[in-house]
């Protein structure tokens, strides 16, 4: 049974967060020169930190692996106050790449803990945004990551919790979550908008109305991707064959057995020409249609950091 149609979700790959994360790196390049030095990946994915680092661009773990008085620049996930006084000490030129829906998030961490209510963050231990934002109010946040641990969970006061969300997750897995503390905690507070981020949603909308018609999806993503994993699974969850992948050298040949129609989408931080060299492998084995399906029209820009629109106009002022 020969492969006949190619569907292509959309929206898909990089969101508003990572183009702007990125454009944060490449300008930080023009203006200061290399090396520019990046805690942690500047978004998750391979492609992208290699494109940067042949640039001249240094991912770090920690900024102990900074030299003083350089120039640094904290990851779309976010840091902690812990690693903000850490730079000061170090007398570094930071440049905040963090995504503003994740600051948001930061900020009603901090809201709910100077209100002295319990705080539960749904998501995943050791993911980069949660260590930041478990980090802005230690003491007052407990993490919860699936259900079972969100019927064990226990607070000072049942009467004064609140809930946060990782940008990332699955929107219906977040929710069985939050609806089993809603049932603990009939007075739960959650946040006036949803913390899932637009772009995180949007792209588990389009994939589910893609697996619906496709008898396979491919995601293209790096593994350490929240948000491309939860792509994965929520193409399974409708009963399709999905697959994590990071590029077209990946797709095994006996996943094709049986399959006529083959989905693909693309993770928040996962660059669009991956997606095109996925589409250029099917058409070579023979793909007689290759269709765009929109699920949700994206318009959503972010502004570039202060500290790196201020710097772009002392220069300019200066010439």
């Amino acid at each position: 049974m020969p492969l006949k149609k190619v569907l292509l979700a959309r929206p898909r790959g990089f969101c508003a967060g990572v183009d702007r994360a990125i454009e944060v790196v490449d300008r930080a390049l023009e203006l200061f020169g290399a090396p520019v030095y990046v805690r942690k990946e500047i978004v998750h994915n391979k492609y992208v930190i290699r494109s940067l680092a042949a640039k001249g661009a240094v991912f770090v773990d920690e900024l102990d692996d900074v030299p003083e008085g350089a120039v640094a620049i904290y990851s779309a996930h976010g840091v902690s106050p812990e690693v903000r006084a850490r730079a000061v000490g170090k007398n570094l030129k930071i440049i905040d790449a963090t995504c503003p829906l994740v600051t948001k998030v930061h900020m009603e961490a901090l809201r709910y803990a100077r209100a002295q209510l319990s705080i539960i963050l749904v998501g995943h231990a050791g993911h980069d945004e949660v260590v930041g934002t478990m980090g802005e109010v230690p003491g007052h946040i407990q993490l919860v990551g699936n259900a079972a641990a969100a019927e064990t969970v226990e607070v000072p006061d049942p009467e004064r919790v609140a809930v946060l969300t990782q940008t990332t997750l699955g929107v219906d897995d977040a929710n069985v979550i939050i609806d089993v503390l809603r049932r603990r905690f009939p007075k739960l507070i959650v946040p006036g908008s949803d913390d899932i981020c637009y772009a995180t949603q949007n792209r588990q909308t389009a994939v589910k109305l893609l697996a619906e018609e496709a008898d396979m999806v491919l995601v293209l993503g790096s593994d350490n991707s929240s948000n491309s994993r939860r792509l994965r699974e929520v193409a399974e969850s409708t009963g399709a064959k999905a697959y994590l992948i990071d590029d077209a050298s990946e797709i095994n040949a006996a996943w094709l057995e049986g399959v006529e129609c083959v989905a693909i989408t693309a993770g928040a931080s996962a660059p669009e020409y991956l997606v095109q060299q996925v589409v250029d492998y099917f058409r070579s084995r023979g793909a007689e249609e290759v269709r765009e399906v929109a699920a949700v029209e994206e318009k959503v820009t972010f502004l570039l950091p202060a500290e790196l629109v201020r710097e772009v106009s002392k220069r300019a002022g200066n010439r």
